[in-house]
């Protein structure tokens, strides 16, 4: 049980690290869109998006995938401003084929992101025989955190949108501009050629 409490809260602080807020913002980038009566859809599209960060996480701790460190440092805060831009391009409520590409987004950003985590992970567990259980104990903990993430923007939408009567469009627009400009001069600083 201890085992299982020590991966949890690393996954919950690897998504809530005040310095490691680029997780944030690409869950808010890929949730902003939605409205709390679609709560069963988000709760799919954060799973989809933990299952791409859990097999490319598995995948650099088998140590079957390799990539630099410093592709996969440029490429998250570009996963975040790509999800920012489709937003700012089609900020409508999502159905159909954009449902499809946010969903897509999703996983693949998601291998993207679980790299951006392997080396520290594999420090961590080491010579480990097991490593499933901990990868998987570390997957409930991403999700418990995006949990909260997602949460915390439907209330944010929720209010801005009932309450001040900001319209949809504009609630999706200025928050993923917002989002864009925080992540964009990552993708400056991290640029690796």
């Amino acid at each position: 049980m201890d085992d299982f409490i020590l991966y949890f809260k690393l996954g919950l602080n690897h998504v809530l690290d005040i310095l490691a807020y680029d997780h944030v913002l690409f869950i808010v980038v890929l949730t902003i869109i939605y409205n709390f009566n679609q709560w069963k859809k988000v709760v799919w599209l954060i799973t989809f998006f933990t299952l791409g960060h859990t097999m490319s996480l598995t995948l650099a701790t088998y140590d079957i995938v390799h990539v630099p460190v410093k592709i996969v440092e440029f490429l998250i805060p570009v996963t975040i401003c790509i999800t920012g831009f489709y937003n700012m391009l089609i900020p409508s409520r999502p159905s159909g084929g954009k449902e499809k590409i946010i969903f897509s987004f999703a996983l693949f950003f998601g291998l993207v992101h679980g790299l951006g985590f392997s080396n520290y992970f594999r420090l961590l567990i080491g010579k480990e025989d097991d490593k499933i259980l901990p990868l998987i104990e570390f997957a409930f903990g991403i999700e418990a955190a995006q949990v909260v993430i997602v949460l915390c923007i439907l209330i944010l939408g929720m209010l801005l949108q009932n309450i001040f009567r900001v319209s949809k469009r504009d609630w999706i627009l200025v928050g993923s501009s917002i989002v864009i400009g925080i992540a964009f001069p990552m993708v400056i600083n991290r640029i690796f050629w």
